[in-house]
């Protein structure tokens, strides 16, 4: 099997320009292509995980990747997806993002001289000048087929700012930039990026000739890419300072039935006869591809060691076997109690099982929250000092988030 056929394969190709001529360029490991990574928090998220698995599969079969960091767009903000405009960044917080992307994708792709390269479209967008950019790329874009563009329409029932108007020539721009100097000759993006990534093709065409190789892939993440980014993105991060190697395993370990095997296809590099038949599994075995799939994804993303103790406190906790040392724990301070006293609030805040003490109170008075098995019904509760001693408290919330109380003075 070509490695094309094996993306296709894996459910990852939505639709492409020149079919033909991508599928020889890929098979053949002549590609020069990138993915662009809107830099808006200081950590990626696993709604980041199919671009970067298709990255190291492309690298991995000799072509060359170029992560585009959109510390340029990011000035804009893109309006695809987003029923309100996106808040600004200043260029500080948007470069110190880029620095933290860069060293979570070295754990994906290999960087360096004739592999792959980070760029960030500031170095040429925040150059420009503004008439001569309408000029010289404005004239290539039909303002009534902009208005037809998938990326457009939510946001043209509640306003669409010209700021955001512009952001499919910039982008269009980033590709005709990338094509004639770094020989870039493929874009990849998501299914919802269709019409901005037809732009940039379109753009290098009119301005170079309708000769020039420069193609376009989608990815099929209005499926499963997209639901991982809205309903993980602001929670399961990549960073393990913001989500822990336990939680992230635990994340996909609790995927929905339906779900766990077209995320095991697209984003696990198991062999595709070890995902077919996988794919018969039914019933209690849906429990192991589960397992499988969360133990893959932590160990590319933290290692195998991590992945090892993750997967061993899960199985403590849910199967009664397995080291539970490993599991989340808090360790507490002398300061953390008063008179000798913790409030059980304040508890779940100081852990991180809740934000507030207002959500912390409507955990407990839902009946979401247990402590060593037994159900917490009062707010207002205080634990004493002594109660946190030698393995300290297990504290459950719902029925799949586990924490360890410690005491440490």
């Amino acid at each position: 099997m070509t490695l094309y056929e094996e993306l296709v394969a894996r459910g990852l190709i939505a639709q492409v320009t020149d079919e033909e001529e991508i599928r020889t360029m890929i098979d053949q490991g002549k590609a020069t292509f990138y993915i662009g990574f809107d830099p808006t928090a200081d950590s990626l998220h696993v709604g980041h995980f199919m671009a970067l698995t298709l990255m190291k599969r492309l690298q991995m079969a000799g072509n060359k990747p170029i992560a585009l960091i959109g510390g340029g767009t990011a000035m804009i903000g893109d309006p695809s997806g987003r029923t309100d405009m996106r808040s600004m960044m200043t260029r500080e917080i948007i470069q110190h993002n880029c620095d933290c992307f860069q060293k979570q994708m070295e754990r994906f792709i290999e960087f360096g001289p004739d592999k792959a390269r980070m760029v960030n479209n500031a170095d040429w967008l925040l150059e420009l000048n503004y008439v001569e950019f309408i000029r010289e790329v404005g004239a290539c874009f039909s303002v009534n087929n902009m208005l037809r563009a998938e990326c457009f329409k939510q946001r043209m029932e509640k306003g669409l700012s010209f700021l955001e108007f512009n952001y499919m020539p910039m982008q269009s721009y980033d590709f005709y930039y990338l094509f004639q100097h770094y020989g870039c000759n493929m874009q990849f993006g998501g299914n919802d990026q269709w019409s901005n990534m037809l732009g940039g093709t379109e753009l290098i065409r009119r301005k170079l000739g309708q000769d020039a190789h420069a193609m376009t892939i989608a990815l099929l993440t209005d499926s499963q890419g997209n639901k991982m980014g809205k309903t993980a993105g602001n929670a399961v991060w990549l960073d393990p300072n913001k989500t822990s190697p336990y939680d992230f395993y635990q994340y996909w370990r609790n995927v929905e039935d339906a779900d766990v095997m077209k995320c095991v296809r697209m984003l696990t590099f198991l062999p595709l006869e070890q995902i077919d038949e996988m794919d018969t599994w039914q019933g209690a075995q849906l429990n192991q591809a589960k397992e499988i799939l969360a133990y893959e994804l932590t160990k590319l993303v933290h290692g195998e060691q991590e992945a090892e103790q993750a997967q061993s406190a899960a199985r403590a906790l849910f199967s009664g076997g397995g080291d539970s040392s490993n599991m989340p724990a808090t360790q507490l301070g002398c300061d953390d109690f008063i008179d000798g006293q913790i409030g059980v609030l304040t508890l779940l805040v100081r852990c991180g099982l809740a934000a507030s003490n207002g959500e912390a109170r409507r955990l407990i008075q839902q009946g979401g929250v247990s402590i060593d098995d037994q159900k917490l019904t009062d707010p207002n509760a205080r634990l004493d000092r002594q109660d946190f001693a030698g393995e300290g408290l297990l504290l459950k919330k719902g029925k799949k988030v586990f924490h360890r109380a410690r005491l440490d003075c």
